[in-house]
């Protein structure tokens, strides 16, 4: 869904960890001493030729802050945009099967697209399923990426309702995100062997069955909040918990979008009321 409103991403520089925070939390976190720290994939689809498919503006704005962060945490980024169902396959499983995941610590995937719940769209308006991108990546089929991290981001509708929100009772903040054991290992069976699908953590930019955001010219409401986030949060808190936050942050957003169309719906009211008293 397309939303012409919001701040722009503008330009922004990664904190780095402090030898403290490193030498205090190491031992407890996955191993990330590579340089690169890994290999990250970005794949933006923009311009549909399938039917019913509406172009993506906004996507160029998406690749190119993220390619900035990821480049900035020290991972090797690669993109490729405009890709039909089977061809973004044939690129994910290529990237997948990457030798260099032997000689680096994480790897980070970023999926750019139209979508529905479990599904994103090649440009051609056949579908590809997440569960398959995710098996690709699993400790059978990619053995160079055991016991690594493995991040997938999604900004892709996950259905055609626009989350609107309600007033917020008080309670727990619910995690932004699908976690599969991610920052910690399961225990290994008594032969040893790793469960077919460990260490990995995947954001979404919506919820299941809503649609997510994107400003035709400033890219993605996901994206940059999480951008922000990430810039702001990476030198000394984990993943799962800087989604965390990205879901806060999109609940203020939310409501100051809310509180504006509110207020723009009252002006107008008054507007009326004026020329009708003419």
């Amino acid at each position: 869904m397309c939303l012409d409103a919001g701040d722009g991403s503008g330009t922004f520089s990664v904190r780095p960890t402090t030898a403290q925070f490193y030498h205090e939390h190491h031992k407890q976190s996955y191993r990330m001493a590579s340089r690169p720290r890994g290999a990250a994939l970005i794949v933006s689809n923009e311009v549909f030729v399938g039917e019913g498919l509406g172009h993506r503006p906004g996507g160029a704005a998406d690749t190119g802050v993220l390619r900035a962060l990821l480049s900035q945490l020290g991972y090797r980024v690669t993109s490729v945009c405009n890709s039909p169902a089977q061809e973004l396959e044939t690129r994910l499983r290529d990237f997948a099967l990457s030798a260099d995941h032997r000689r680096t610590d994480s790897c980070v995937v970023v999926l750019l697209s139209h979508g529905v719940e479990g599904a994103i769209y090649g440009v051609d308006g056949k579908l590809v399923q997440i569960h398959d991108i995710f098996q690709l990546f699993d400790n059978a089929n990619c053995p160079n990426l055991q016991n690594k991290p493995k991040m997938f981001f999604i900004q892709a509708c996950r259905g055609d309702r626009t989350d609107r929100g309600v007033d917020r009772l008080d309670g727990a903040d619910a995690p932004g995100c699908e976690e599969c054991d991610a920052g910690k290992e399961r225990e290994r069976t008594r032969r040893g062997k790793l469960p077919t699908q460990s260490d990995i953590i995947c954001g979404y930019a919506c919820l299941r069955g809503t649609a997510a955001l994107r400003n035709t010219r400033q890219g993605s409401w996901y994206i940059q909040a999480l951008v922000k986030v990430f810039t702001e949060r990476a030198h000394n808190t984990h993943v799962a918990d800087m989604l965390v936050q990205y879901s806060r942050r999109w609940k203020e957003r939310r409501k100051e979008s809310r509180d504006g169309e509110r207020q723009q719906h009252r002006e107008g009211e008054k507007e009326r009321e004026r020329h009708r008293e003419r």
